[in-house]
């Protein structure tokens, strides 16, 4: 008999989660049977950000950015993002953005290297992975915080909580280390055949003890990649 199609359980915020089972689909077909099941949901702050003697702007993920946009501030600032993704977002709002290599370290990195003056504003959520503003500080760059958005803990849906208690492989991507401590807790000990597949090896250590694939670079394709492999390794399993 034919091994049914893996469950790739989402639990990233919803946005983001459909489009990553859009990529998915386009990707692997009918190899992956998504189930979108945020853990998370974004809550935005309405208080305006103090934009006063501001050089420039910092991004840390695309809820920052619209989190800005939102409240209409102005597009004349610079913006260094986290990553691509993330300044594709800032770009398509007006804002000129420039990209760093996909984590906090290498954006810190790339502020000094480009010599940047501060102080700058940092748009993030209530809840934020890497100490940025430690890194700038070291690097002397001010960085003002912004806390624009909240990342609200949900329940895990009846449909997840059934696919981790069934038979059907399920394979579930985490993409940072708080969505890692909210799967353990919403899911601690599945009966399915898990296998977990993180953004970084800061998520892997926030998943605790057990296997973890760890994506290669920090960002959506490398995910993709790292899910490929899942993919193989479950079909020789």
């Amino acid at each position: 008999m034919r091994k049914p199609a893996p469950i790739l359980l989402l639990t990233r915020p919803e946005a983001a989660s459909r489009r990553f089972a859009e990529a998915a689909r386009a990707r692997f077909g009918a190899a992956v049977v998504p189930l979108i099941a945020p853990l998370i949901e974004i809550t935005f702050a309405d208080t305006r950000p103090d934009l006063a003697g501001i050089r420039g702007l910092v991004f840390t993920s695309e809820n920052g950015v619209a989190a800005y946009l939102r409240l209409e501030q102005g597009r004349i600032l610079p913006a260094w993002c986290v990553g691509p993704r993330t300044a594709e977002a800032a770009r398509a709002g007006g804002l000129r953005a420039h990209a760093a290599g996909g984590d906090v370290a290498a954006l810190a990195e790339m502020l000094a290297r480009e010599g940047v003056t501060g102080p700058l504003l940092h748009s993030h959520g209530a809840h934020r992975a890497g100490d940025l503003e430690g890194r700038l500080a070291a690097a002397g760059i001010a960085l003002r915080s912004h806390p624009a958005y909240a990342q609200e803990a949900r329940a895990p849906s009846a449909e997840a909580l059934a696919a981790l208690a069934g038979q059907t492989p399920v394979i579930a991507p985490v993409f940072s280390p708080r969505s890692a401590r909210l799967f353990r807790a919403a899911f601690p000990a599945p009966d399915a055949p898990l296998r977990l597949v993180a953004l970084s090896p800061a998520v892997a250590e926030a998943l605790g003890p057990g296997p973890v694939r760890v994506a290669a670079r920090p960002d959506a394709g490398a995910m993709l990649d790292a899910l490929a492999e899942e993919l193989v390794a479950g079909s020789t399993a």
